[in-house]
């Protein structure tokens, strides 16, 4: 059987990702970094440990601490502005489609344009005040995105579980940056060309790991994997992490797959959780591919146009794209840079409406391509249903 199998990679020192800017110590003395890592970089370190071009499909990659998963924070609720609950305790006010609240003041009053995405609010029976402290992890625990999935709000007691003390960090790691210099021969001087630069390293916090799960993509092909640990060569530089097999992670996963497939087929209002960077390409004009913060086939549920048929996509909310680097390969020895893929962060939240089951071009019909995207965990979804 070739079944997907969960594994938590731990660093022995440093992750070292590099963006997709363009660098050189000539051109640009300063070597960004990102975190999570790319799938593609994963796949590498899997592929070069078994010695294998076996195709590989991930899952992931996630964050877990102490073998529970975590998940990016949804934009579905806003940070900045925090609502009181029971004991006077601020937390994050949902946001929604205006359409979607009868009870706001804006209801029927706001004239918005249906060719677009509908604004979103805050949710009109969460007030808020700006004058509340308080500061959430960027990611969850697996716990409270299981009780996301079922019941679309997240309680009082999961949101004080993921809140930070004040002298800890929102994110789980801390970016050491590095200076390098080059001397020149016989002197103390830095070379004046290409003589310096800096770069950011990634350290994960005590506890912390990335989680992943593995599959050969093919049937009768066999990974190799064994359950012992193992030291794979993983990011820039050549640093190390050791893999483990953890099959707890997977049986968390299986519950959240689970509670997501049937809140998919469910008619009614959804909402689809990005919990991996989405990459939604579609080859256009002079077959050039374009990225869309959406998938392309998302139209908006409610067109002017009496003659346009009527998609599922209300509004979403997203931020920032995230700028993926990529080598196209031709043959074994021979690559070239890859034009820039714009990818919708983690976290992004997409509001939909539909009679029926939501299916992606992604995961059906899609291009080699976009296969290819899917295949190294990016776009992963998962769905709830709005009550």
């Amino acid at each position: 059987m070739n079944n997907l199998k969960w594994y938590r990679i731990t660093p022995s020192d440093v992750f070292l990702f590099r963006d997709a800017k363009p660098f050189s110590p000539g051109a640009r003395a300063w070597a960004g970094s990102i975190f999570p890592p790319p799938g593609q970089a994963i796949a590498g370190a899997i592929r070069d440990l078994i010695q294998s071009n076996i195709t590989i499909k991930l899952t992931g990659a996630f964050l877990t601490y102490e073998d529970e998963l975590y998940f990016p924070f949804p934009f579905s609720y806003n940070q900045e502005h925090l609502c009181k609950r029971e004991n006077n305790t601020a937390v994050p006010i949902p946001v929604v489609p205006l359409n979607w609240d009868n009870h706001h003041p804006l209801y029927n009053l706001l004239k918005t344009d249906p060719n677009l995405p509908q604004p979103l609010v805050f949710e009109s029976k969460h007030p808020f005040n700006d004058k509340l402290e308080g500061q959430y992890c960027a990611y969850l625990d697996y716990e409270t995105i299981l009780e996301y999935l079922k019941t679309s709000q997240i309680s009082v007691e999961k949101w004080q579980k993921n809140r930070i003390k004040d002298n800890e960090s929102p994110q789980p790691w801390k970016i050491e940056t590095r200076p390098h210099n080059t001397i020149t021969q016989g002197t103390r001087q830095v070379l004046e060309e290409d003589g310096y630069f800096v770069e950011n390293t990634i350290r994960l916090q005590d506890g912390w790991s990335l989680a992943v799960g593995i599959k050969a993509k093919n049937e009768g092909e066999n990974l190799k994997l064994t359950d012992n640990s193992q030291i794979i060569r993983l990011g820039g530089e050549g640093h190390r992490a050791i893999l483990e097999s953890c099959p707890q992670l997977g049986e968390q996963w299986q519950e959240l797959e689970k509670i997501s497939e049937g809140n998919q087929k469910k008619a009614g209002k959804k909402i689809a959780y990005l919990v991996t960077p989405g990459v939604f390409e579609r080859r256009q004009r002079n077959n050039h591919p374009h990225c869309k913060p959406s998938p392309w086939e998302w139209t908006t549920a409610y067109p002017n146009n009496p003659n346009q048929e009527k998609g599922c996509l209300v509004s979403f909310a997203t931020d920032k794209p995230l700028v993926i680097s990529n080598r196209m390969r031709f043959g074994d020895n021979i690559s070239t840079p890859a034009p820039q893929v714009y990818a919708a962060p983690a976290g992004s939240v997409y509001y939909l409406e539909s009679d029926s089951e939501i299916t992606l071009y992604q995961d059906s019909n899609a291009s080699k391509q976009i296969q290819r995207w899917r295949d190294l965990g990016y776009s992963e979804l998962l769905w709830i249903s709005y009550q």
